[in-house]
């Protein structure tokens, strides 16, 4: 039976911020994802300060900037009709803001950093048990074989059959029934300077400008709220719906979608695992928490999950600190985690706006607000995670 120091699971952002950084340390850590290769999709597309700031740390950042697209805010209308604009308002005194850029590209750069530092991924690798003891844990495979790994890192999203097999609980509850999303080269004449977000009575439709390998300038995601339907949504029948959904909610006519590179039709939950760590077991990213995508920050609260653990994690695994190290992690990230799933639901239930009087608040009250500065600088403060320390956090 094969032997490492650390197994991680899933070679999501999560996943491969783990491994780097254990490998930076020294650590001996094998990756490995039930996937067949890398994803190609951008699933997360804005890569906020904080996260920048990680990447910068791992040597991981690589060209990002010069394949990103720098968020200038968004734009709310009513239909057609502007009502406000919230600008993305960085502190001039940080060195790092938020970039507009595929996650795709994202894991290329971690995975490129980590080989770099001697680790490869293991692909169409699915781990289907998991057994630890007082000196480590015993991870089974698909094809029968056999891991012995003195620690494991459950990287491995909402579905996590690491976080199953340490019995750590996942309990939440829906927020939104439906969701429709399209990465798509729409030929319209939109400014790309910002994001829009366009309210109706009967929903919200986003639409936020993104940047491709060969760039017409076309390239958006789409993303709208609308009533469950039973059965599979093909890729056809959601490209149609956004057809019909951008002349009544945006007032955008004669708009043709040309072609969708993704898409997906998704319930929108709100999750938070009961604990980080069980035993010789600790989990990162969406296998912790899954919420709201409003407000682009499950990529980045999960890169800051494996940063937090990585050196942690490798300080143990050396010897240099007691593994009650470890519970500092969970008592450090889970209330991050906490105040980003109650924020993200709570501005997703105001956006969409459900009922006369929410829309009359969301209308009225809740987005003029955005059009004033001081609102700006906190949201975009809010939002970077550069507010983010531990110097409230438990002893290690």
């Amino acid at each position: 039976m094969d032997r490492v120091d650390v197994l991680v699971v899933g070679a999501g952002p999560s996943g491969l911020v783990s491994a780097c950084g254990l490998a930076a340390h020294g650590v001996a850590v094998r990756v490995v994802d039930r996937a067949s290769g890398p994803a190609s999709t951008s699933r997360a597309n804005i890569l906020h300060a904080r996260g920048v700031e990680v990447l910068q740390r791992l040597g991981a950042m690589g060209d990002l900037r010069e394949r990103s697209l720098a968020p200038v805010g968004m734009r709310m209308y009513v239909r057609s009709r502007p009502i406000a604009t919230m600008r993305f308002a960085p502190d001039d005194r940080e060195s790092v803001q938020a970039l507009f850029v595929s996650q795709a590209r994202i894991e290329e750069q971690l995975r490129r950093r980590l080989t770099e530092l001697g680790t490869d991924i293991e692909w169409d690798t699915m781990v289907t048990a998991a057994t630890q003891d007082a000196a480590g844990v015993t991870v089974e495979f698909a094809d029968g074989t056999r891991l012995r790994a003195k620690w494991l890192v459950g990287c491995d999203g909402a579905h996590s059959v690491v976080r199953g097999a340490a019995g750590i609980e996942f309990p939440g509850v829906s927020v939104m029934e439906q969701f429709l999303l399209a990465d798509a080269h729409v030929a319209w004449d939109r400014d790309r300077s910002a994001s829009a977000g366009f309210y109706h009575r009967d929903g919200l439709l986003l639409a936020i400008p993104m940047r491709d390998a060969d760039d017409g300038g076309d390239l958006w995601r789409l993303m709208a709220d609308v009533p469950a339907v039973d059965g599979q949504l093909s890729t056809a029948d959601i490209v149609a719906r956004f057809e019909e959904l951008l002349p009544i909610r945006a007032g955008a006519t004669g708009v043709r979608i040309r072609e969708a590179i993704w898409t997906s039709a998704f319930r929108i939950h709100r999750r938070l695992a009961s604990d980080y760590r069980a035993g010789r077991v600790l989990l990162a990213g969406d296998a912790a928490h899954i919420h709201s995508p409003i407000g682009g920050q499950g990529m980045n609260t999960g890169i800051g999950d494996a940063e937090n653990l990585a050196w942690k994690l490798s300080l143990v695994v050396s010897g240099r600190a007691d593994e009650r190290l470890l519970d500092t992690y969970a008592a450090e990230r889970r209330p991050l985690a906490t105040e980003v799933l109650r924020t993200t639901s709570a501005n997703t239930k105001i956006l969409v706006g459900n009922g006369a009087v929410a829309r009359f608040v969301r209308d009225r009250v809740f987005i003029p607000l955005l059009n004033s500065p001081k609102v700006q600088q906190k949201a975009t403060r809010t939002a970077s995670q550069l507010w983010v320390d531990y110097r409230q956090g438990p002893p290690g």
